[in-house]
């Protein structure tokens, strides 16, 4: 058994950090008022982050630092600017997101260390080498893998030096992290940017199998599966709760840390979890850790738990007997809060005073006495609080006929020295004898002396990001047939189809047609190579999850077929068309908002274009700049994908007669219902054969004004005429659909309106709201 396990704890605001701290935590993860994925959480600021790095590293505890969301472009300037900042400090590592702040980072900042966040959505071997590839020393893994898979993972991970983490206790998203919009399509609330509101723990009308809450999942507990983990080879054990409170965070850390600690002693549980139900649980379950995915996994109580659980427990009936356990159960709660607060009051993360005294006559070296005062800070173990050291000049001191060295020379050239992790409190000059002077140089080789010697490291200057080049279109031919100059400048139409019957649309049309593959297939399914090989006009279009044998299903179709070109929504599939040569461009579910994700798929990978997220809007899209040689495509036309889950939506709205989701249910389940919440909007729930169960808004995407707004700086518009997420709507026709897409594309007309009102008459219910909001 591996004893060098990681517990890695959530930091929300300063007192959780400190909470976590001083439970045990080996690692905190937390997030500044900016770039993080927890914008609900109180954060800190960076003052307060570098007093908690020193903190923690003397409890030999580290700090990981969020900035787990994805950029737009006006953002990289401040974005460089904080990552110099964090250079200078001992922090431990960065959780990551955006691929583009993958690129910056292993390019400007690779001093950093990189973690993968879960918003990754990592969950086949071939995403850990892609992730490596980008810089990443670590990656979260997806929440749905089940413990072969986590086995798998791990191994993965080993092989290509990358530390593996897993989510063990608290929130569980009901959806694939990462691949969740449905606040971003509904209220602009982007989950990828820190602003979920949640929708999973909305209320909804009753639905037909009697629940009001049809989305809500309990929280994950993994507390009695550690040794099953370990043996699994999973480095970090991860917590969830940066919205949670101080004596939450502990509670919970405490609990692994000596459950953690027993198994590792005894090789036995040695902990019975009954403290993790006395903070806020919305119940527990570890459905998805051992694959057993049922209904159990809901409740109806999106909120706190805790007191049903005590009730139940204590098999309280009468008002009076409930009411005496809630009432222990706040006390304790009480008791809980001021033991944790009492234990973390003195835990002082001030900022170290610091004086200097400068000394020195005429023919001697400008002396310098640094002090460093640490009196406040009673956390320390270390008696001594002062510390004092002297750095001498090289220069000597000369006369100076004119003014010597004064205190606002002084200030001026040492006070870069007060900054966030030291206090200047004191610049003396009463020992420096009058009218003496030194080199200004020399001022500023003591200054950078001082600084490596106080932060055991030289300074690193702030980073400029370059300016970007912006390319014209690039020129890469369409797969089927050479197309002439002017075709080539124009923005080209492409049609996304996953039902052999739509192959009659190559008759219609000279688009280039990509063909949605399945998430799921039978194991050892060679139906799609062959299927391809006789259709090669096909552009294939891999999904976004891939886990287990579908991955590797997926991986013989590309492997087989050998296509001159192909889409993917999954990296661990573009890694493995990079090793082969194929061409790939990236598709919308990559989250692609910005220059610097272009960049680092094209020089890292040879991408050959990507389509831009429909998330960001049009003055959002207008600043990102195409490397040269280089597709961008924009998927104007397709169902708006609200969220997709391992987990079977139908089990609670309209019911199923299988108690749990089996080998079968996604090759052969394709129901499709519908929620309603209580503002009366309704959503769609469409399960595909083969596919995952997926909620889609009542709307469907549909943005002509992009033509008019932007088409120069596309290279193709694609049209989604695969019928999935429709429900029961009757489709428009789709001969017509794709020649009004064509006339708009060319600037026509087509009858007696215009092609643009044509298709907003054929798509009755349809919103471009996105491309106004952005993100």
């Amino acid at each position: 058994m591996n004893p060098k396990i990681e517990l890695l704890a959530p930091g929300g605001d300063v007192d959780a950090i400190k909470a976590a701290i001083i439970a045990g935590a080996d690692a905190v993860y937390c997030g500044l008022d900016m770039f993080n994925a927890r914008n609900r959480a109180s954060n800190i600021y960076f003052d307060e982050l570098v007093g908690l790095i020193r903190l923690a590293h003397q409890y030999q505890c580290q700090i990981f630092l969020t900035l787990n969301i994805v950029i737009l472009e006006r953002e990289f300037k401040s974005l460089a600017k904080l990552l110099s900042k964090l250079v200078n400090t001992s922090l431990d590592g960065v959780i990551v997101q955006d691929i583009g702040m993958f690129y910056i980072l292993k390019k400007h900042f690779p001093t950093l260390d990189i973690h993968a966040s879960t918003q990754m959505t990592t969950h086949n071997i071939g995403q850990i080498a892609f992730l490596k590839k980008l810089g990443a020393s670590r990656v979260n893994l997806s929440r749905e893998l089940n413990l072969r898979e986590i086995t798998t993972m791990a191994t993965a991970g080993r092989e290509h030096d990358v530390l593996t983490e897993v989510f063990v206790h608290g929130s569980l998203c009901v959806a694939f992290s990462g691949l969740c919009y449905s606040t971003s399509a509904s209220v602009g609330n982007s989950g990828n940017r820190g602003r979920c509101s949640q929708a999973c723990r909305e209320e909804y009308e009753t639905t037909p199998a009697g629940n009001n809450f049809p989305l809500n999942i309990k929280d994950n507990s993994a507390f009695f599966d550690l040794p099953a983990l370990i043996d699994a080879g999973v480095h970090s054990f991860k917590i969830e709760g940066r919205i949670k409170g101080a004596s939450y965070v502990h509670t919970v850390v405490d609990s692994f840390r000596k459950q953690i600690d027993g198994i590792i002693e005894t090789g036995e549980l040695t902990q019975d979890g009954e403290r993790l139900y006395k903070v806020f649980n919305r119940d527990l379950t570890n459905a998805f850790l051992r694959g057993d995915l049922n209904q159990s996994m809901f409740i109806e109580n999106p909120r706190d738990n805790s007191k049903n659980y005590a009730i139940d427990a204590s098999n309280a009936i009468s008002v009076v007997q409930i009411q005496e356990v809630e009432q222990s159960l706040n006390k304790e709660k009480d008791q809980i809060s001021a033991t944790v607060f009492d234990k973390i009051k003195y835990l002082n993360i001030d900022k170290i005073l610091l004086s200097l005294v400068f000394s020195g006559e005429v023919g001697q070296p400008l002396t310098v006495t640094v002090t460093t005062d640490q009196s406040a800070m009673l956390s320390l173990s270390d008696e001594r609080t002062k510390n004092t050291f002297v750095v001498s000049s090289e220069a000597l001191l000369r006369q100076s006929e004119q003014a010597g060295i004064e205190q606002a020379t002084i200030e001026k050239r040492f006070k870069s020295l007060g900054n966030a992790e030291f206090d200047l409190i004191a610049l003396n000059i009463e020992d420096l004898a009058s009218n003496v002077s030194v080199p200004f140089k020399a001022l500023t080789a003591l200054k950078n002396e001082i600084y490596s010697l106080l932060h055991n490291q030289k300074a690193i200057p702030e980073v400029q990001l370059p300016k970007l080049a912006r390319h014209a279109k690039a020129k890469i031919t369409s797969t089927v047939a050479k197309a002439s100059d002017e075709q080539e400048k124009r923005a080209k139409l492409s049609i996304l189809i996953c039902d052999e019957a739509d192959l009659a649309l190559a008759d219609v049309t000279d688009a280039d047609i990509y063909f949605k593959l399945p998430d799921a297939y039978k194991r050892g399914c060679t139906k799609y190579v062959t299927f391809l090989q006789q259709n090669p006009r096909l552009i294939p279009w891999f999904p976004a999850v891939l886990i287990g044998k579908d991955y590797d299903v997926a991986l013989n179709i590309l492997e087989q077929v050998k296509p001159e070109l192909i889409v993917t929504n999954n990296t661990g599939i573009a890694y493995r068309a990079y090793e082969l040569g194929i061409k790939w461009i990236a598709g919308p579910f990559l989250n692609t908002t910005n220059s610097y994700v272009l960049l680092a798929m094209q020089e890292e990978f040879d991408c050959s274009g990507a389509f831009i997220s429909n998330e960001i809007n049009k003055q959002q899209i207008q600043t990102i700049a195409r490397p040269n040689n280089f597709k961008m495509m924009y998927s104007i036309y397709h169902p708006i994908l609200l969220m997709a889950s391992r987990q079977c939506f139908f089990q609670q709205s309209v019911g199923c007669e299988k108690p749990r989701i089996d080998n079968g249910c996604m090759l052969s389940c394709d129901k499709s219902t519908s929620i309603t919440n209580l503002k009366g909007a309704s959503f769609a729930i469409d399960k595909q054969k083969a596919g995952y169960p997926s909620i889609y808004n009542q709307d469907q995407f549909l943005n002509p004004e992009i033509i008019d707004d932007l088409a120069d700086l596309f290279d193709g518009f694609m049209i989604d005429l695969t019928n999935i997420g429709a429900g029961d709507k009757e489709s428009p026709d789709k001969p017509q659909l794709i020649k009004q897409f064509e006339q708009l594309l060319s600037g026509d007309s087509c009858g007696n309106l215009p092609a643009k009102e044509t298709l907003k008459s054929m798509v009755p219910e349809f919103t471009n709201i996105q491309y106004y909001n952005g993100l």
